[in-house]
């Protein structure tokens, strides 16, 4: 799994098993995130300007490195008996209106390069049913996770599912550690540790209004959000003001906890997971717009349930069963996605 915060590649050994009722289990064995170095990060960043022809050669080679360290990972800790790897890969491109949608890592060459059967590109064929490509974590919330109320990310975007009428919803609401983690970086830190930043700075009204006017927060679910939609709509309000970039990240981290707060019922159990969990200051000011019961799991889930649910997203496939839920993503029908290779 690799996300829009650039933080790296997480990898993860899963287990999961499923009763004759349906009820899901899941055990998180072995993890780790490998970090980007600057030159990939960098080339990761950029490649959204990409011609078409300069985005195939990197495929391949975003391919290979991908193919490479998940070999590493299973060669290092001796891991038998893989029934397969399910692997995200790393979105360049995501404009679901336009029929597009690029997550680069995912060609059949993986396969030969682990050995492994391998089941990936799990958003094209959504988008091609005329959904948004996301989020896919919801059919995860569903079925591991669906004693609370709401579960909700915080990664390099928030998003949140939860049951309506029997129906599972979920949207992004906001960005968070895409916009956050930008300017910490301008500050020489990769991230906002525990939201100190945030608490240091002052929220400047101003342009705190102008982030919520923003139209996409009016608009109903289905809906997502990706790179191109913060490059045209947040950088440049943001860059524009002439505050400090302390003011920015408390500004940025109240619109983010205003906008989440407005998105949850009064009184809610809300499971947080994503690296924004380890933002304290973000979730003591998502509480103060709102009365909620915020639960934090162990750091073993926090860091790996992206992870955890696309290995579940997988499975699914394998077992030809629905991964993709069209209340979600807004396709035309529930489906089974993604594509499976073999070596």
């Amino acid at each position: 799994m690799s996300g829009t915060s650039l933080d790296g590649i997480d990898l993860a050994e899963l287990q999961f098993s499923v009763s004759e009722k349906g009820v899901w289990s899941f055990e998180i064995g072995i993890s780790e995130t490998v970090a980007y170095s600057t030159i990939w990060k960098n080339n990761l960043q950029e490649a959204i300007s990409y011609s078409i022809e300069k985005m195939k050669g990197f495929n391949k080679e975003y391919t290979a490195y991908l193919g490479e360290i998940i070999l590493e990972f299973i060669n290092r800790n001796d891991l038998k008996n893989i029934d397969a790897v399910c692997s995200h890969g790393h979105t360049i491109w995501h404009q679901p209106k336009e029929i597009l949608t690029l997550q680069i890592g995912n060609l059949p060459k993986i396969a030969s390069i682990i050995n492994q059967k391998v089941i990936c590109d799990f958003r094209v064929q959504d988008v091609a049913l005329g959904g948004n490509g996301a989020p896919l974590v919801p059919i995860g919330d569903r079925l591991l996770f669906k004693e609370y109320d709401y579960c909700l990310n915080l990664g390099g975007f928030a998003n949140i599912s939860f049951e309506l009428e029997g129906k599972r919803i979920a949207y992004d609401v906001c960005p968070v550690n895409i916009v956050l983690n930008s300017f910490a970086e301008k500050l020489g830190f990769p991230f906002d540790e525990g939201g100190k930043f945030a608490e240091k700075g002052n929220v400047n009204k101003k342009l705190f209004q102008q982030l919520n006017k923003l139209q996409y927060y009016q608009e109903n679910s289905p809906k997502s959000l990706g790179l191109e939609w913060v490059q045209e709509k947040i950088f440049p309000i943001i860059e524009a003001s002439e505050i400090s970039i302390l003011d920015k990240i408390a500004t940025f981290t109240e619109h983010v906890a205003f906008q989440l707060a407005n998105n949850f019922e009064e009184s809610s159990s809300v499971l947080v997971t994503g690296g924004g969990t380890f933002n304290f200051y973000l979730l003591q000011r998502i509480q103060f717009y709102k009365k909620l019961e915020l639960i934090v799991p162990s750091k073993k889930i926090i860091e790996n349930k992206e992870a955890l649910i696309f290995g579940l997203l997988g499975v699914l496939k394998l077992r030809n069963e629905v991964n993709c839920l069209a209340s979600v993503t807004g396709a035309v029908r529930d489906h089974s996605s993604g594509i499976v290779f073999k070596p």
